[in-house]
């Protein structure tokens, strides 16, 4: 079976699988979720079996994913009877496909930090013996204890998956809750299609790129659909800052994003959040005395933007 929660024991707190993303890409900090020990965030159950009884990760280190990211159990994993995270299909293939079902009710914009507190391995690889502790079932104070999904994220690509894995199920984006700063909606309704953003501010808009122009400051994307404005069509575009791109601490990971969608052919679509493109009269390239209008944005915080494939978003 697939969950979204595991406990860290290098970190001794619980993460969820975009935590574990975001370590992954931060080139701030020593993280690779393959030498990571994962255990099961039940408490009890995990208390009952020494830490080699680890867990695995699905989609936790591809830049670019289809199916939902998720942790796992191996063959080997054990669990006290009665976990709700004891997998029934021991040895065979388990379902990595399944939709995001842990939906947070708060995307947070303060991005959480962690803190390493138990070396991961020593040299030759050898576990150090002050890891071979029975984990604690220490975690975060500022985040949930029970063993499910915390009600918070400062991920960005978790509310992103809850919306494009149950885009086929109207009904449940329409009855989960999300609050961002103080605002409070549904997750329909916290998402709007770029077309649509004249209807309210301080969204998450998306669309479908066109395609993304390379400047000597700037990257550009370019949205395929228009805003309608007294029944003119305007363009949309979002600029990205060379200089915020080049101080990013996911610098890699986003510029593999952003190469993808240049030479990718098949649809890809940019999530955003915190800014809402605004017309603008831009000098006309042919006739610099003359403008036209386009709505357009200055992407402040690239942990708050996302591009990504996302089959049936607009079928």
């Amino acid at each position: 079976m697939k969950f979204d929660t595991a406990y860290s024991l290098s970190l001794e707190e619980k993460l969820s699988i975009y935590d574990v993303r975001e370590l992954n890409f931060d080139e701030t900090t020593a993280f690779d979720s393959d030498k990571e020990r994962f255990l099961c965030p039940n408490d009890e159950c995990r208390a009952a079996f020494a830490p080699s009884n680890g867990l695995t990760t699905f989609n936790a280190k591809n830049v670019n994913y289809l199916r939902t990211p998720h942790f796992k159990n191996t063959p080997g994993t054990r669990h006290i009877d009665g976990c709700r995270y004891a997998s029934h299909k021991a040895g065979t293939a388990e379902s990595e496909d399944e939709r995001e079902e842990s939906f947070p009710s708060e995307f947070v914009l303060t991005r959480r930090q962690y803190q390493h507190k138990t070396p991961v391995s020593g040299p030759e690889g050898v576990t150090p013996q002050t890891s071979q502790k029975t984990p604690s079932s220490h975690t975060s104070t500022s985040h949930n204890c029970s063993d499910t999904t915390p009600d918070k994220t400062s991920v960005f690509a978790h509310p992103v998956e809850c919306y494009v894995s149950n885009i086929d199920n109207k009904d449940k984006l329409k009855g989960m809750p999300l609050k961002i700063g103080e605002h409070t909606a549904t997750y329909w309704a916290f998402f709007k299609k770029i077309e649509y953003l004249q209807d309210n501010k301080g969204l998450i808009y998306w669309g479908r790129i066109k395609e993304i122009k390379d400047y000597t400051s700037s990257l550009r994307i370019d949205f395929e659909k228009k805003v309608w404005l007294d029944k003119k069509p305007y363009s949309v575009n979002v600029y990205l800052n060379k200089k915020l791109i080049e101080n990013y601490r996911k610098r890699k990971a986003f510029l593999e994003q952003v190469k993808a969608a240049m030479g990718n052919e098949r649809p890809l679509y940019c999530f955003f959040y915190g800014v809402t493109p605004e017309l603008k009269q831009v000098p006309s390239k042919k006739k610099p005395e003359q403008t036209f209008g386009v709505f357009s944005a200055d992407i402040e915080n690239l942990d708050h933007l996302i591009i990504r494939e996302a089959p049936g978003l607009e079928s």
